[in-house]
């Protein structure tokens, strides 16, 4: 991904790999962002067609007049340095100026902005997440398992990118224009685990994270890591994020959540009227 952030959410029903699809958990790539934690599949010649998974939307833990952010997806593309498109879809959990918290859902094509979901999701709630790209159309679904509702969606996107498959916790960002965005402070969410989660390529190959078909990165949130996409400049990131190592034949994983220390960023003391005109990017 650029340096610079953009966003795409997508959700699409995610599938359950057949156990003849997984593969034994493999030793993976190693790297850090300061923006998502988690895993990326991805392999020179390789095209995705559909990325899944599910997880328990986390608690956070919010305190008064600090506001913090934390979003959990899965998507295709935006993994590579010269990726501008990401298709993603996914859910939210802030904390507000106020102490409360705030839990929602989403989907995001970037370079567009990210797409508020109207559906109710509640800590503690189930989520099952997918998105398929055919050509320029991309299908997002995602369903509260736990509530027995679901949104599924077809859009055609102007850029796309199946170069990888990623399963994300990341640190949103602000974005006041198109290309001038930050990383927003992380929300102490505790942990979330990603299950069920594989892939499938253009080829008809599925499997795992873990999958030899292709390579896995695992990636760790920290202030001093690469930047993703959208992502431009340092960010007053208040936390990290470390991903377990791959479980259940590489189908599983968790991410938890721990206190960092990092400098201040000058985007937060602006003129507050520029940031009420701006929007988050995923």
């Amino acid at each position: 991904m650029r340096f610079r952030l953009v966003f795409i959410l997508i959700i699409a029903c995610a599938s359950v790999v057949a156990p003849a699809a997984l593969a034994p958990a493999a030793l993976a790539d190693s790297t850090s962002s300061s923006n998502w934690a988690g895993y990326a599949a991805h392999r020179a010649g390789v095209s995705f067609r559909t990325v899944f998974a599910s997880w328990t939307q986390p608690t956070a833990t919010c305190a008064r007049g600090r506001q913090t952010y934390s979003a959990y997806w899965v998507g295709l593309g935006g993994y590579s340095p010269s990726s501008d498109a990401l298709e993603q879809a996914g859910t939210e959990v802030d904390c507000s100026p106020a102490g409360r918290i705030d839990s929602s859902a989403w989907y995001e094509l970037v370079p567009a902005g990210s797409v508020s979901i109207r559906l109710a999701v509640r800590p503690g709630d189930r989520i099952r997440a997918s998105v398929t790209v055919v050509d320029h159309r991309v299908t997002v679904a995602l369903s509260d398992v736990s509530r027995h509702s679901g949104f599924v969606k077809t859009l055609r996107a102007g850029s796309v990118d199946v170069s990888s498959a990623e399963w994300i916790v990341e640190a949103p960002s602000e974005c006041s224009g198109d290309t001038s965005c930050q990383t927003l402070p992380l929300a102490d969410f505790a942990s979330t685990t990603f299950s069920s989660a594989g892939a499938r390529t253009t080829s008809g190959q599925e499997g795992s994270i873990s999958n030899p078909a292709w390579h896995t990165t695992k990636i760790t949130l920290t202030p001093e890591g690469r930047q993703f996409v959208v992502y431009d400049g340092p960010g007053p990131s208040v936390g990290a994020a470390l991903p377990s190592v791959l479980k259940a034949r590489g189908t599983s994983f968790n991410v938890t959540y721990s206190r960092v220390s990092a400098p201040g960023n000058p985007l937060f003391s602006r003129d507050r009227s520029a940031r009420r005109s701006g929007h988050l990017a995923h």
